[in-house]
């Protein structure tokens, strides 16, 4: 499966630019043993996420340049390789910013 995500492509020098984000499309594993696949739906953005795109020493460590940007996340789950996850579910927890992701359902919470 191919799923387009928003990458930090440069550290920002003030405010963020466009120049400073990528968008591209990537493909995507099928969900292994006690993983799920979701489909992102609410992004949240909040303040710390611009220190993130930093390289200073913080409570939470930089975004790794060309890496998917990661937040707070809704998404809702399409496919699961576990007990705890059905199709259908809406789950919330820390995600990419892609479209589509496969991430162990232990990482989520439903909702």
């Amino acid at each position: 499966m191919r799923t387009m995500r928003i990458t930090l492509d440069a550290r920002p020098k003030g405010t963020p630019k466009r120049a400073d984000f990528g968008i591209g499309e990537f493909e995507l594993s099928e969900p292994g043993e006690g993983e799920i696949l979701v489909r992102l739906k609410y992004l949240s953005v909040d303040p710390y996420m611009r220190g993130r795109m930093n390289e200073a020493k913080s409570y939470v460590p930089p975004f790794v340049l060309g890496e998917a940007i990661t937040g707070g996340a809704i998404a809702e789950v399409v496919a699961s390789n576990d007990a705890s996850c059905s199709v259908g579910d809406l789950v919330t927890g820390a995600m990419r910013w892609q479209n589509y992701d496969v991430l162990p359902a232990s990482h989520v919470r439903k909702l």
